[in-house]
């Protein structure tokens, strides 16, 4: 179409840059500097009385509110206020369309020269792509099909200094949408939808926790002892106590406190921090939901687990129960969830009935023959382990409850009734992770304390004593669970990085040398 300009994302006028001495170039007088433009613009908005950087706007209706109004049939519709974020311009000469990003989506506006004012659509002729306006006008529909408004009134309300990414290939490298998240936001619909579902299904986990009268707590972020899992933490000094504490890496210690002193059912979406390495699955800092109930057991949180994701299924994601796997395929998240013991899967992977009354050195040897890289210092439970996260824990791809993990692997729970040398615990193992472990949780204070002591290794749990003082003021039975949330989401929105569900994901400071995880 002749005289139709079209902008978007990020393209921009270009002219050559010759300042003369002693004179300010004017926008056709700039080079490639997009900056450079659009101070220019900047300046000769405020000469000529415009305030670019307005204290508010009056938004009575997000896109997608205002698009709801219009009804068919109609010549014109009901007034209405809108802002956003202009994300393409189409230059007709005395009037123009563009487009308005706001937090529901896109929608258009159409300004035309004799409607606002010859003053007013120069300044308007000024605008940017990223410039943030609001536009006020009646509803209308183009020719082509699309809810409009018609501006009776504009306003700049922020203008954008730099540039977009370009439209057409938007943002795609890593590293930069990891850094810039807002960029991310701006140009990527697909994360920005993801983000606004992560936080419609944080939301429907304490809806559901709430409707069965848990009770929603925070505890210390700052700790003297890092307890409640086997982790290596991140370690402060606090100056006003004159000594070390510790970042938390659990939640768990101090919600049961909470159990002896009577809160029956509690829980707590917090940050947890464990200073360990970054992976496709793991990020130091992540958000863990922990929930614990009294007068119930291991059992008691399947049930719990299970119905907590039908919920979620339901209010997050509108009732479907299908989500899609990023390599292919689905995971069907409602139905019947299996069920297995550790034993059975390991012996099942192995093809070895006699796994567990096989010597260390006959389980390293079986190891080597099937491809399973193994430390050969780890103990015996350590081996059978590395099995697990090797050749059982991938393949569990739809729900899997697995149930009766062995007792070196978590000194908090219950011994099983029968077999002493395995725990009352299960993991949800969905898509080849685990989503949320889950006790019968340990009451004894004296038991407690001999499990704390029985762990080996680099990552054995420091002896919280104030811990062990509180069961032994009597602790109720009771089922406790974790859910790691950014797991969560990862789940049901089929995403394939942690750092895709984690807002400002930890990075190494930005520098000449750049090296992140894939």
């Amino acid at each position: 179409m002749r005289g139709v300009i079209v902008r978007c994302f990020g393209m921009s006028d270009k002219a050559p840059l010759n300042p003369k001495d002693g004179h300010t170039p004017g926008v056709s007088e700039v080079s490639h500097d997009l900056r450079a433009v659009r101070m220019l613009r900047l300046q000769e908005l405020r000469a000529a009385g415009h305030d670019p950087f307005q204290a508010n706007w009056e938004q009575t209706h997000t896109s997608a509110q205002a698009k709801a109004l219009f009804v068919e049939g109609q010549e014109t519709g009901p007034e209405v206020s809108v802002a956003g974020r202009i994300v393409m311009q189409n230059d007709m000469g005395k009037s123009c369309f563009i487009k308005l990003l706001d937090r529901d989506g896109r929608i258009q506006a159409y300004v035309r020269k004799d409607v606002i004012g010859d003053e007013a659509y120069a300044a308007f002729k000024k605008l940017d792509l990223g410039d943030i306006v609001g536009v006020s006008g009646t509803l209308f529909k183009t020719k082509s099909g699309e809810i409009s408004v018609r501006a009776q009134r504009y306003g700049l309300v922020a203008k954008a200094l730099l540039s977009l990414p370009e439209k057409w290939h938007g943002l795609t490298d890593n590293d930069q949408i990891y850094r810039q998240r807002y960029l991310d936001l701006i140009v990527n619909d697909e994360s920005r939808e993801r983000f606004q579902l992560r936080g419609k299904i944080v939301r429907a986990v304490r809806e559901f926790l709430w409707s069965r009268e848990f009770s929603e707590v925070e505890t210390p972020v700052l700790q003297t002892v890092a307890g409640g899992a086997s982790a290596r933490p991140f370690t402060t000094h606090f100056n006003a106590l004159s000594c070390d504490f510790y970042l938390r890496i659990a939640l768990e210690l101090h919600l049961k406190r909470l159990l002896v002193g009577g809160f029956d059912r509690v829980f707590e979406i917090g940050r947890v921090f464990r200073n360990e390495g970054l992976s496709r699955k793991h990020n130091p800092e992540f958000t863990m939901l922990e929930v614990y109930q009294a007068y119930s057991d291991f059992r008691g949180m399947m049930k719990l687990v299970y119905d907590l994701v039908q919920y979620v299924c339901k209010q997050a994601l509108g009732g479907r129960t299908k989500v899609p796997r990023p390599s292919g395929g689905e995971i069907e998240l409602g139905g019947t969830w299996r069920e297995a013991k550790y034993k059975d899967l390991i012996i099942e992977a192995t093809g070895d009935k006699d796994w567990f009354t096989r010597s260390r050195a006959e389980k390293l040897a079986a190891c080597a023959k099937l491809g399973i890289e193994v430390n050969p210092a780890h103990p015996d439970f350590a081996v059978t382990q590395d099995v697990f996260e090797k050749l059982v824990e991938p393949n569990l791809i739809q729900p899997t409850f697995v149930t009766h993990i062995p007792r070196e692997l978590c000194p908090l729970a219950k011994l099983t009734p029968g077999d002493t040398s395995t725990l009352d615990v299960f993991e949800l193992c969905i898509n080849g992770q685990e989503i949320a472990p889950a006790y019968s949780e340990q009451n004894d204070p004296l038991l407690q304390r001999e499990q704390f002591t029985q762990q080996v290794g680099e990552d054995v749990q420091k002896l919280d004593e104030d811990f062990l003082t509180a069961l032994e003021h009597g602790m109720p039975p009771a089922g406790g669970m974790g859910i790691g949330i950014d797991r969560l989401v990862i789940l049901l929105t089929g995403a394939s990085n942690i750092r895709d569900t984690i807002l400002f994901p930890s990075l190494k400071p930005a520098g000449p040398a750049k090296s992140e995880p894939n």
